[in-house]
């Protein structure tokens, strides 16, 4: 999952932080297949976007199940912060996808048997 914040104000950019912060542990111990998250700050255009990573779909869903995730999802409308998301999902091997061959290898996010 993909999500941008394009915030007006410094100060927004702070509350999306702050937000991220107190949300992230909530989220690591009750949305199931959780993985972790990345967020990549540009002070300069007051962007922020936020990667967070999940086994598979049912993961993606989970985050409805964590209280302090859904609260916090409303804030940024209510401070006039615009934001986008999208989900993007395994595609196959690069090999597969790249060049068409026949390689079945599964998902990087599934461990080793």
């Amino acid at each position: 999952m993909i999500t941008r914040f394009e915030c007006r104000t410094i100060r927004n950019m702070l509350v999306v932080l702050l937000l991220h912060l107190r949300v992230k542990r909530d989220v690591r111990r009750q949305a199931r297949g959780f993985l972790g998250i990345v967020l990549r700050r540009d002070w300069r255009t007051r962007t922020i976007v936020s990667i967070s990573l999940g086994q598979d779909m049912h993961s993606v869903y989970s985050m409805g199940d964590v209280p302090r995730h859904v609260a916090a999802a409303r804030v940024p409308r209510q401070l006039g912060i615009t934001t986008r998301c999208g989900v993007f999902c395994y595609a196959g091997d690069w090999r597969r996808v790249m060049f068409g061959t026949d390689d079945e290898t599964p998902s990087p996010l599934t461990p080793r048997d």
